[in-house]
């Protein structure tokens, strides 16, 4: 689906998968604070004016759906009520420990999900097939490997078939300068052997270590052997990769301009979709394992930091006054938006 009307659905798309991945967020904090006996007031998705609720006359609990769907919280009591007097159920009167229960609960929830994301993701999506485009020739028109045949597909590098986590790249990457590819080439299952040489282009460019043709499209297949086998694994590398992202952009190895914020993350989601709707089903344990893992980070206004706080409330017994932590959050939360309008600016201005 192309073109403006396209990129808009993928876009409205993209603001569904969101809110997706904030319900499950938020459900794991309501879950587990339910099954704690906390008091919750509201139970909300998006932030800004009210557009539905609905409240739970035997609770008291207010389900709302807001406009600005960026965001969403689960309100607990607060230390005081309307009348200033202290509020027994508040969730800071709760004990330490099932205070960081329900905090870790939003991010756990959401790993969780990345796995059920990452099965469904194996299972419909799976392996991507290359499919041989133009083969390279050297100056004689001779090909650099003779063996291999436009439309060839290929299935397997060196014994080893493709599948979600052993991709064709990684495959081909880690072998050697000899390898046995099997091909699929009309109808039949082919071994060829070829060679990692150095590609002289048209131009009189050169490449090395290269096995000499074009993808030109690549072929998908999953199953549900291939998605019990892999989404345990796959899930694992896609969290070690987003880590190894989040500490990159920590120490300065990731430009500020390489990097988007909320709306410029939907505007990526929905470009992706636009060129290959499969990218949705990847997109979803991704969001799902960056959304978990980085609210449980030590970063003031988030989960991380409440447990933190809680923690060392638990180990001397007191808290630190509430009045500063109060400052610190929301010092975090100014700090985080102005962060992200400034990255979605540069992503928009620059793109």
């Amino acid at each position: 689906m192309q073109g403006a009307v396209g990129y808009i659905l993928f876009f409205l798309l993209a603001i569904v998968i969101l809110l997706v991945m904030i319900v499950i967020h938020e459900f794991g904090h309501y879950i587990v604070a339910k099954a704690l006996k906390f008091k919750v007031n509201e139970f909300s998705i998006g932030f800004g004016p009210n557009i539905l609720s609905k409240t739970n006359e035997k609770t008291g609990e207010k389900f709302s759906l807001r406009a600005i769907p960026l965001g969403g919280y689960c309100a607990f009591e607060d230390d005081t009520d309307e009348n200033g007097n202290e509020n027994e159920r508040a969730f800071n009167k709760e004990k330490p420990w099932k205070r960081i229960l329900v905090l870790l609960a939003g991010g756990t929830f959401n790993l969780i999900s990345a796995f059920i994301f990452t099965f469904l993701f194996v299972l419909i999506v799976g392996a991507s097939y290359p499919v041989v485009g133009k083969v390279a020739t050297d100056t004689h028109g001779n090909p650099y490997n003779p063996a291999v045949h436009e439309g060839d597909k290929i299935v397997a590098v060196n014994q080893v078939p493709l599948s979600a986590i052993n991709d064709y790249s990684k495959l081909i990457t880690a072998a050697g300068d000899t390898l046995t590819l099997t091909v699929i080439r009309d109808g039949e299952k082919e071994e060829i052997t070829v060679t990692k040489q150095t590609i002289v282009y048209e131009d009189g460019s050169e490449a090395k270590g290269k096995i000499g043709f074009n993808i030109s499209s690549f072929e998908y297949g999953g199953s549900f052997t291939m998605a019990v086998k892999e989404f345990v694994p796959y899930t694992f590398e896609l969290s070690f990769m987003i880590i190894k992202s989040l500490w990159m952009t920590v120490t300065g190895q990731v430009k500020i301009t390489e990097m988007t914020g909320t709306v410029g993350t939907i505007d990526a989601m929905a470009k992706m979709a636009q060129n290959n709707w499969r990218s949705i089903f990847i997109l979803l344990p991704l969001l799902a394992s960056n959304l978990g893992i980085f609210n449980l980070l030590p970063i003031p206004a988030l989960d991380g930091s409440k447990i933190v706080f809680t923690t060392i409330e638990w180990i001397r017994g007191k808290p630190i006054n509430r009045r500063i932590e109060g400052y610190i959050h929301t010092f975090g939360i100014v700090f985080l938006l102005a962060f992200v309008l400034v990255i979605d600016i540069l992503h928009f201005a620059l793109s």
